[in-house]
């Protein structure tokens, strides 16, 4: 199985959108055969999701990621493991040993894959309804400040 992690400076990258590298692994009953460091920075996110397919990425281990693209890369047949922090070597060991995902690696705010917050579902800054001067608790649009 091909993988790649989304790398900068030794550590899971933070963020896959503008991620420029990922360390491409070739995966042979839970032990690393191979390795390389390939560019993946592209101008469009099409672009990018064609350079995985052309390396033969069947799963992504990444930081954060927009749910516009996992959903794009899920439908082209590559399995997203995100939200995922750490150096590279610890995150490859925990994936070797069938540990990812887990609390351990998660990105800070994030329990797991399914514990994203939305624009819209957690605590803003911005006015919600009947809020009145002050912050939101929790309930507002998600959209900036209202009622001005």
């Amino acid at each position: 199985m091909k993988t790649a992690l989304t790398v900068w400076d030794g550590r899971i990258s933070p963020v896959f959108d503008v991620s420029r590298e990922a360390v491409v692994l070739t995966l042979e009953d839970g032990v690393e055969r191979a390795r390389s460091t390939e560019r993946i920075e592209a101008p469009t996110a099409a672009l990018k999701i064609a350079r995985l397919q052309e390396l033969g990425i069947e799963l992504l281990v990444c930081g954060a990621i927009s749910e516009s693209l996992q959903q794009e890369l899920s439908a082209r047949g590559i399995r997203v493991l995100g939200f995922v922090a750490g150096a590279l070597e610890e995150v490859l060991s925990a994936l070797l040993a069938g540990g990812l995902p887990g609390p351990e690696l998660a990105m800070p705010g994030c329990r797991g894959p399914q514990r994203r917050v939305r624009a819209g579902q957690g605590a803003g800054r911005g006015r919600g309804r009947g809020q009145g001067k002050g912050q939101s608790q929790g309930q507002g649009q998600g959209r900036g400040r209202r009622g001005r």
